[in-house]
């Protein structure tokens, strides 16, 4: 029977913007940004535990290497792109199909499942990712099985 256990990432300043939008989403703005991560797996350890916390700095690590501080830009924002390329060092940028709560929440999921993977091989996975922008809004990704 699978049982379940979460990592909850909190206060990660994050910008982005929504090139699309037709609101004030269009402009660079930033949240404190919050990810929680939910594993699963039908056997516990020898501690009894779904998986160590203590153990998963390397997710830490990406979100510090690739998010705090920096700015979501979709792929297809060429206003973006121009922003970084002229002023080199100053946006930490990370591109998505969407830079969106719920394009953040996508993305996560996939590289998380495959560091999870590389580093806790296949006793544990990644069942699920919430983001937050902010506290009144998330969303959760839940990939099909």
């Amino acid at each position: 029977m699978p049982i379940t256990c979460s990592k909850t990432y909190p206060d990660i300043p994050l910008a982005h913007r929504q090139p699309h939008h037709d609101g004030h989403c269009r402009f660079i703005h930033g949240h404190s940004w919050t990810l929680r991560i939910t594993f699963e797996t039908n056997a516990l350890d020898r501690n009894g535990f779904v998986v160590d916390f203590g153990q998963l700095r390397y997710l830490k690590q990406w979100i510090d290497e690739h998010l705090d501080h920096g700015i979501l830009l979709g792929h297809d924002d060429a206003l973006g792109k121009s922003l970084v390329a002229a002023q080199p060092g100053l946006f930490k940028a990370y591109y998505l199909e969407h830079p969106s709560c719920e394009g953040l929440a996508a993305e996560v999921f996939r590289v998380f499942s495959e560091l999870v993977a590389k580093h806790e091989g296949d006793r544990i996975r990644v069942t699920q990712v919430e983001c937050w922008e902010d506290p009144r809004n998330m969303t959760t990704y839940t990939p099909k099985s």
